[in-house]
């Protein structure tokens, strides 16, 4: 069991400092982006949907042709071995699987072995000034990918596109960056997803226009659902947005984070009440939701 707050990653078989850890130069996914992740929730009772993020995982690494040696089944070990490493506390996994040492050009065919690291850190601590405004986001230039183009349902490694969005949001002074898809319409934040309530309504924008299927998603939902909320995945304008009671956020890391402006425009917050007894049911519910690993 860790004793310090500083991140520990399983790698080669061991766990080290995550300041220590290693991985050589021509690993295909340090080199390409070349491989597929999960972003985990641990809690102090153990890893949050660990079973839906193994099936995400192993499906993302069948769509883009990754098979570890040992299986997903070796990977979920991994998850595992290093969540106990951390020890009974509040935390996030990185589970990484890339396609491992390769040639220097890109055939993935010169890559006979792929490679599975793990990261364990502490949770990302809410802002007490951000969390009472609201975090204020830009909507970004960028455009997200269509899925003919890289389907958003592969956590690939290559994030790009994100970090840009990410970077833009920095440059113009904003907490975080709107990303639309290429007809206009909402598909999450730079790396989460978003919700828009009105009234009864709970909305949240459809795979189909660019969102990734998030776990933290689909447990809001579900959440949404036993509260008595009407819960909608359906496409979203920037209108719906500033047209909702209140905007949020949500993330494996980041939990729930309420919105309190888009491009400079304030968005309501008459429905604050309402996202604070959802954040207070998910802090439950990923309790229930975690599975132990001692």
């Amino acid at each position: 069991m860790s004793d310090s707050n500083d991140p520990i990653a399983w790698v080669e078989g061991k766990i080290v400092p995550a300041a220590d850890a290693r991985v050589p130069i021509l690993d295909h996914g340090f080199l390409f982006g070349d491989g597929v992740f999960e972003g985990i929730r641990v809690t102090e009772r153990g890893i949050f949907r660990l079973a839906d993020h193994m099936k995400r995982l192993e499906t993302a690494g069948r769509a883009v042709g990754i098979a570890p040696e040992g299986g997903f089944e070796r990977v979920r070990e991994v998850a595992c071995e290093t969540t106990r490493a951390w020890g009974r506390r509040e935390g996030y996994l990185r589970l990484i699987v890339s396609r491992g040492v390769g040639a220097l050009g890109i055939d993935p065919s010169t890559c006979p072995s792929p490679a599975i690291v793990c990261i364990a850190a502490g949770p990302a601590l809410p802002d007490p000034e951000k969390e009472a405004r609201g975090l204020s986001l830009i909507t970004s230039s960028l455009r997200r990918p269509a899925g003919d183009v890289l389907d958003p349902r592969v956590k690939s490694m290559n994030y790009l596109n994100n970090v840009l969005a990410k970077r833009e949001a920095n440059e113009r002074g904003a907490d975080d960056a709107l990303v639309l898809n290429a007809a206009g319409l909402v598909a999450e934040a730079s790396a989460t997803n978003v919700f828009a309530l009105l009234g009864n309504r709970l909305d949240t924008p459809a795979v189909t226009d660019g969102a990734l299927e998030g776990l933290t998603r689909r447990t809001i939902l579900e959440i949404g659902q036993d509260l008595g909320l009407e819960v909608r995945e359906r496409s979203l304008g920037r209108f719906d947005l500033y047209s909702a009671d209140a905007v949020f956020l949500t993330g494996s890391r980041a939990g729930v984070i309420p919105v309190g402006a888009l491009d400079g425009s304030p968005i309501s917050q008459t429905g604050r009440a309402r996202v604070s007894e959802i954040q207070a049911a998910f802090a439950t519910r990923a309790l229930e939701l975690s599975v132990p690993v001692d």
